[in-house]
C-alpha cells in the first residue's frame, strides 16, 4: 500500500453545499440564511454563549464568594521535607532541584511540621513561627531572603 494510492471510503466525503446558485438549486436567493435579521447579513458573528437574546445564564445565576485581587500565592514547605533531604545549606535552588517547590518568582514559606534534628542553614521568604524556633533549636539558622 503506498500513500499516493489511498482513497477515502465510499460515502465518507460529502459534497459542500453550493449556495445561491438558483431557485432550482433549493438554497438560491436568501442562500439558507432566511429573511432579514442579524443571521442574514454578511456581517453576523454571535458569540459562542449567545442565547437568541434571552437573559443569558451567565448574568441570571447569582455572583459567589469573593476573589481577593491581591492575593499573594506562596509556596509552601514543611520541615520534615527539608529534614529528608540531609543537606547543611537549603535555598530556593535546592527545594526547586528536588521538586519542593515548583516556580522560583513565587515565594516560600517554611513550616513547622515534623522534626529537624541536624542543624541546617535555609534561606526563604518567610518561616513560621514554631519553624523558625524548631530550626534554632536544632542548632540551624533561618534566614529571611
Amino acid at each position: 500500500m503506498y500513500l499516493n494510492a489511498l482513497t477515502p471510503a465510499p460515502g465518507s466525503k460529502k459534497n459542500t453545499k453550493r449556495l445561491g446558485r438558483g431557485q432550482a438549486s433549493g438554497t438560491g436567493g436568501t442562500a439558507g440564511r432566511g429573511n432579514k435579521g442579524a443571521g442574514a447579513r454578511a456581517s453576523a458573528h454571535r458569540r459562542f454563549y449567545f442565547e437568541g437574546g434571552q437573559m443569558p445564564i451567565y448574568r441570571h445565576l447569582p455572583k459567589r464568594g469573593f476573589k481577593n485581587l491581591f492575593r499573594e500565592n506562596v509556596q509552601i514547605v514543611n520541615l520534615d521535607n527539608l529534614a529528608r533531604l540531609q543537606l547543611t545549606e537549603i535555598d530556593l535552588d535546592v527545594m526547586a532541584g528536588c521538586g519542593l517547590i515548583k516556580k522560583l518568582n513565587q515565594p516560600v514559606k517554611v513550616l513547622g511540621r515534623g522534626e529537624i534534628n541536624t542543624p541546617v542553614h535555609i534561606k526563604a521568604h518567610a518561616f513560621s513561627a514554631t519553624a523558625k524556633a524548631k530550626i534554632e533549636a536544632a542548632g540551624g539558622k533561618a534566614e529571611i531572603l
